[in-house]
């Protein structure tokens, strides 16, 4: 018989590793940011909602606030590292209105989990009541965090399209969030399984429009670059007409 830890710990590296996939799933998207140079549509919000939500959940599994989460501490850490990435890159090609919302509100993101820090550390002594105050906080971040593409999803349904909505973020984003839900009932954690509970129904809701949009998003695609091809040929037509009357008119002069 396994024991609850073991598999607590278990299903704790798993969702480790579905953790850094997520974390991961952006780079398609910032691969074509990087060759387009450009955000386009992309939306910086869940990378900001993400950045505070690994921070405050690192702050979390300290073991001086909750003490053996070191799983919770490792992914977390990584993914700040991670998000923080993905937000300079979205700096560098956005515009200047856009980069500097970005920067304030990562700039304020930052100074509010250190502020949450030292009044945690300082004024509260004890780990249950820092588990508690962190925690709650916590869940309000992590639902953020998987609620971040609602924004996305509204333009999906007005646009029927899912071009500006990554498929693989949402995927690993359902999976993130049926492993740590597992993760928190086998030693239950409230704080954990909430929040984790909800991402997995948001990450759900994501899917369902992928698969009712996928083609209507395939076939616009396909009638813009047609569109593109046409208006190209067009613009050729356009410029071969004044050379081909002046090739004329060279002939009709040379005839008098």
């Amino acid at each position: 018989m396994v024991s609850a830890d073991i598999a607590r710990t278990a299903v704790g590296i798993l969702g480790n590793i579905i953790a850094f996939f997520l974390f991961l799933s952006p780079v398609p998207t910032f691969v074509t940011i990087w060759k387009k140079r450009s955000v386009e549509q992309y939306s910086p919000i869940p990378y900001l909602a993400t950045f505070i939500n690994c921070m405050v959940w690192v702050l979390y599994g300290l073991p001086m606030v909750h003490p053996h989460s070191t799983l919770v501490v490792t992914i977390n850490g990584t993914g700040c590292v991670i998000e923080l990435v993905y937000l300079i890159l979205y700096i560098a090609f956005s515009n200047r209105g856009n980069r500097l919302r970005v920067i304030m509100i990562a700039i304020v993101e930052i100074i509010f989990v250190a502020v949450l820090a030292l009044l945690t550390l300082t004024m509260v002594h004890t780990t249950g009541r820092r588990s508690m105050i962190v925690g709650t906080i916590c869940i309000l971040f992590n639902i953020m965090m998987y609620a971040s593409p609602l924004s996305v999803m509204k333009l999906v349904i007005r646009t029927k399209s899912v071009e500006y909505m990554p498929f693989f973020l949402s995927f690993a984003a359902f999976g993130n969030g049926i492993a740590w839900t597992t993760y928190a009932l086998i030693r239950f954690d409230l704080f954990i399984t909430v929040p984790n509970g909800l991402g997995t129904l948001f990450a759900a809701a994501q899917l369902t429009l992928y698969a009712m949009f996928y083609k209507s998003t395939q076939r616009q695609i396909a009638e813009r670059k047609q569109g593109k091809v046409e208006m190209d040929l067009a613009q050729v037509v356009v410029t071969a007409e004044p050379i081909e009357k002046a090739h004329n008119g060279g002939h009709e002069a040379r005839r008098t």
